[in-house]
């Protein structure tokens, strides 16, 4: 702890006791030992000696052993020789001694004056007040409180910082005058013509910093009145304000050493302190959840880096869009007649547009909480019914964050922008796709909306670990086509993660439920070898996901008794995809596309077919548009294997389990496929190759698989295959 700080806040704990006892000695001498004293209109004595000590004082004799308390408690000031102590226990003693005194303070005011209560100043919060307004600490309404002492640059500062508060529910409690310029932040926003007191949550205690004891008051007696903490039971009071009472104290102008002493004092609640003077810090986390004290803050940042540092979790209670948003909208679905436009990566005919989704995890000073940018055309500037091109960087930060949980969040956007009504999502990574509603066009709904509405979800679903969040909305073609490169290589990179785990070396997979609001009897069963038919989730990612939301759509589920090793089936899982799928599904296997195959339900990659007459599969990607040896089109099978459905001979999967070497083993694997569209062979060759040589003795695999090039109707392709002698010609049959 810092030397200076220690000395300042040590000697103002002496110059508030010695006022403190000196006010007292003045009313006894007017009043007499047995006068009654209270805060009006209370029941809670004097609340933070009450709930510290559990001393109920109602007289002015009985302050006589408090003021003993507090003089125990001071400890000797600060030795300015080059040797000293160290400081934290010490200062955290006179801090506390501190309260006391300026509680005596405040109590001899009401006594014998200058009243408490007087213009704008409103003295202690009675237990009217209390009921109404403690239990919001309780129930969330009330996310904190701010603490501000001092006065800002200017009125205009003023007004801003309070409204910011105000903006996020925050309750703001006034105290102490700048005493360089004589003058309070309370006087300032009466100056503005704001209107203050417990309707606007804008509180205005006293021009004197004594009394901020009414904010630390309010604070001792939420606990105490619905926190069941008990009069003198002060570990459990300093816990609980610590991990409920989410308070912090914002010092504008120059420190006092009363200030700090005050700023000590409630450290030991776990309050920190945030200055925009040129203060010493206190950084190490200890006390308090994270920093002490951080100071040379400009007034406009101290309300977001006081939230960071308190780990404050703001709940955006209104997301400022113009359309209704509920999870009642995710399976809303767009028709083309219907749609303003559509945003997509899609590569079709004359149609070539490109589009993806990244969620990164980035500093904490790098991001403007709730900041969103559109880069490109806006929707009103694009042609009606067209399809465009589409990039969402959602920049994320956070003290709990993790890089492990960049693909966790970034599939949520998926059911995210599916809530707003009137505006459709399917896919993810590169292959998203969005419609808007004409309705929702008409309604105002504009590219900003996309962040505004991820900025509250990401806020509210995942303030866990997010502390803040950004978005930017690409539109310009060249723009996404620029970032298209580093968004391939980050989900490149994720996907390695998982490589080298296997099945049998785990005795859980996860569960994904994402989607059921377009398939209801979907159930994405994803275990180390088997990633989610999204190609967003891998095992390490359901694992991460439920760390960070243990209700949410990732659960861990116990493997039990293997049933079949070949086909992978396993009694708890079986047990788990009955009850998931409203007992639509029984079984499930991991590893057949024959045999009770995994349902799907229409976020895929890739699909594989059975082709009957060659033996084995075709592979089709929806990045291709053509027709395919099965005698249907990308978007006609996805109607046969999505919503939900279990349809042997047909299953919708990742385009990385392609490369997995449980892909449907139980019927031969990567040996059994016969036909893939082009750009999709282009893309897995190299691995592909490489892992058929390792597991079957296979060189170069795609040699002997057609595409679009050899033909797209089956005789034709095993006309291909038998020139080639493709090894699966050999096998047994699939069925």
């Amino acid at each position: 702890m810092s030397k200076i700080i220690a000395s300042a806040a040590i000697r103002g704990a002496y110059s508030i006791i010695d006022k403190a006892e000196k006010k007292l000695e003045e009313a006894i001498g007017q009043k007499g030992e047995d006068h009654k004293v209270e805060f009006p209109n209370t029941g809670y004595y004097y609340p933070v000696i009450y709930s510290m000590t559990g001393e109920k004082v109602t007289t002015l004799g009985e302050f006589k052993p408090i003021i003993e308390r507090c003089n125990a408690l001071l400890p000797p000031k600060v030795d300015e020789g080059p040797v000293h102590l160290p400081y934290l226990g010490h200062v955290l003693d006179a801090g506390m001694a501190a309260l006391f005194g300026e509680e005596i303070i405040e109590a001899m005011n009401y006594t014998i004056g200058p009243d408490p209560i007087n213009g704008i100043w409103l003295g202690a919060a009675d237990d009217i007040i209390m009921r109404e307004r403690g239990i919001q600490f309780v129930d969330g309404t009330a996310p904190g409180f701010a603490a501000i002492v001092g006065a800002a640059p200017t009125v205009e500062d003023a007004v801003k910082l309070a409204r910011a508060c105000q903006e996020k529910s925050l309750y703001v409690f006034m105290a102490g005058e700048d005493k360089s310029r004589g003058i309070s932040f309370a006087e300032q926003l009466a100056e503005a013509g704001v209107e203050m007191g417990w309707d606007t949550r804008l509180i205005p205690f006293g021009k004197e910093i004594y009394s901020h004891i009414f904010s630390a008051g309010f604070a001792n007696r939420a606990a105490m009145s619905f926190g069941g903490v008990k009069p003198g039971d002060y570990a459990h009071n300093l816990r609980y304000q610590k991990n409920r009472i989410f308070a912090f104290v914002l010092a504008l102008g120059e420190v006092t050493d009363e200030w700090y002493a005050t700023a000590a004092g409630v450290i030991n609640y776990g309050f920190p302190t945030i200055a925009d003077s040129d203060i010493p810090q206190i950084l190490p986390t200890g006390v308090c959840t994270y920093e002490h004290v951080v100071s040379n803050v400009p007034v406009g940042e101290m309300l977001e880096k006081a939230i960071e540092v308190r780990g404050l979790k703001i709940v955006v209670s209104k997301i400022d869009v113009p359309v209704s948003v509920s999870p009642a909208f995710e399976g809303e679905r767009i028709r083309r007649d219907d749609m303003q436009l559509e945003l997509r990566g899609l590569v079709k005919g004359d149609i070539n547009t490109k589009g993806f989704e990244l969620v990164n995890m980035v500093d904490l000073d790098a991001v403007e909480d709730g900041h969103v940018e559109v880069i490109g055309p806006d929707i009103d500037e694009m042609v009606e019914g067209s399809t465009n091109s589409i990039g969402i960087v959602v920049e994320v930060a956070g003290r709990e964050m993790q890089s492990d949980f960049e693909p966790v969040l970034e599939r949520q956007i998926h059911s995210f922008i599916n809530s707003a009504q009137g505006v459709f999502h399917m896919g993810q990574r590169n292959i998203n796709w969005i419609r808007i509603h004409k309705d929702a066009f008409k309604a105002g709904w504009r590219m900003k909306h996309f962040g505004v509405l991820l900025h509250a979800k990401f806020k509210n679903e995942y303030g866990a670990v997010v502390d803040k969040v950004q978005v930017k909305v690409y539109t310009d073609p060249e723009k996404v086509a620029e970032l298209m490169p580093g968004a391939l290589e980050a989900y490149k990179a994720r996907d390695e993660r998982i490589a080298g785990l296997t099945d049998d070396a785990v005795n859980e997979f996860y569960s994904c439920t994402l989607c059921q609001s377009f398939a209801p009897t979907h159930v994405c069963v994803i275990t180390p070898e088997h990633p989610g038919l999204c190609g967003a989730y891998s095992w390490l990612d359901g694992k991460a996901c439920f760390k960070i939301l243990p209700t949410g759509p990732n659960q861990p589920l116990e493997k039990g008794k293997c049933l079949d090793e070949s086909i992978g089936q396993w009694d708890k899982i079986n047990d788990y995809i009955s009850t998931a799928s409203q007992k639509a599904i029984e079984r499930m296997s991991a590893y057949s596309m024959i045999i009770d195959p995994m349902t799907s339900c229409g976020c895929f990659e890739a699909i594989s077919a059975l082709l009957p007459m060659c033996n084995g599969i075709m592979i089709v990607d929806r990045d291709y548009s053509g027709e395919t040896p099965a005698g249907m089109k990308f978007t006609t099978m996805a109607n046969t294997v999505g919503g939900g459905n279990q349809t042997p001979g047909f299953v919708g999967h990742s385009r990385i389990y392609i490369l997995s070497k449980k892909f449907i083993s139980h019927d031969g694997g990567q040996r059994r496929i016969m036909w893939m569209n082009k750009s999709l062979k282009e893309t897995v060759a190299e691995k592909l190759n490489a892992l058929t040589k390792e597991l079957y003795g296979i060189d170069n695999i795609t040699d002997y698989i057609a595409d679009e090039d050899v033909g797209t109707e089956e005789e034709v392709i095993l006309n291909f295959l038998t020139e080639k002698n493709h090894p699966a010609l050999a096998m047994d049959p699939m069925f």
